[in-house]
């Protein structure tokens, strides 16, 4: 289950959710795609695998995720329990101690963001908690608890809010100009907030909105695909398929194909991915 939480915290969250139960796939990739995450973990550890890393990592507590460069891979139990949070780009700047670009493509637990006493106390009160509804209102006031005023939040804000509007065809140039400051002042804020630079947030904006157009239960032109999400070439959208998820189009749909076969009744909007 999942709700869009109240005032003030709505312009920086999408979604707070609850998750129980077995996952389809022991493993999901996660694509990189312009959102963050917060997981406040309440059953065994789960196992992340960022970026170029070779191994994975165990997190128990949860995890804090700013906006990728690179595909994750989620490994999960048999069964998982957690509470989390669907950020915006710039949602979690207000509640991290460091700046995002120093999360970029390395997760890090929750204990580490909000130390462990803090924690440890909060995991305690959601898995007491009566019912997924109550747990829910525990995150939320929990999040209004720590959020912070962070400067160039609204610059930020604005200018990804025109990025999403226009599924990344906009000339970042343009941008600065409109909002009174430099390039590099602009990607500056960027980074510091979302951990990424404006133009690399046009590039998912317009890779995500294009892989949701995709239909893998019917026949798909490439090159028109391409064409109308702006691409260069099929070529280009091919080289940005590959660097996105790890895989070419026609794997990817594949890999859609197969777990509709499997998993008829389930849901997967896009991605997360079973692992490839």
């Amino acid at each position: 289950m999942s709700r869009v939480p109240r005032p003030p915290l709505d312009g920086l969250i999408d979604d707070l959710y609850y998750l129980e139960g077995a996952p389809p796939y022991a493993r999901l990739t996660l694509p990189p795609a312009p959102a963050a995450y917060l997981i406040v973990n309440l059953g065994a550890p789960f196992r992340i695998r960022a970026g170029t890393d070779l191994e994975t990592a165990e997190y128990a507590d949860g995890c804090v995720v700013t906006m990728p460069t690179k595909a994750l891979e989620f490994g999960y139990p048999l069964r998982t329990r957690s509470v989390g949070v669907h950020f915006k780009p710039w949602g979690p700047a207000p509640f991290l101690p460091m700046p995002a670009a120093e999360l970029c493509d390395r997760p890090v637990t929750v204990e580490q963001v909000w130390g462990r006493p803090a924690v440890a106390e909060l995991r305690d009160r959601l898995a007491t908690a009566d019912g997924p509804h109550e747990m829910l209102t525990l995150l939320e006031e929990e999040l209004v608890r720590r959020l912070c005023q962070t400067a160039g939040l609204g610059l930020v804000r604005h200018t990804s809010s025109v990025i999403a509007a226009t599924t990344g065809a906009v000339a970042i140039g343009d941008l600065s100009v409109a909002a009174g400051v430099s390039t590099t002042h602009l990607a500056q804020r960027f980074k510091e907030l979302i951990g990424v630079t404006p133009k690399r947030l046009a590039r998912a904006c317009r890779f995500t909105a294009t892989v949701f157009a995709i239909d893998p239960a019917g026949p798909i032109d490439w090159g028109d695909l391409a064409a109308r999400a702006g691409y260069f070439d099929q070529a280009h959208f091919g080289h940005e398929f590959r660097a996105f998820t790890g895989l070419t189009p026609t794997r990817y749909v594949e890999v859609r194909q197969q777990f509709l076969r499997e998993y008829p009744g389930h849901v997967l909007d896009g991605w997360p991915l079973p692992a490839d």
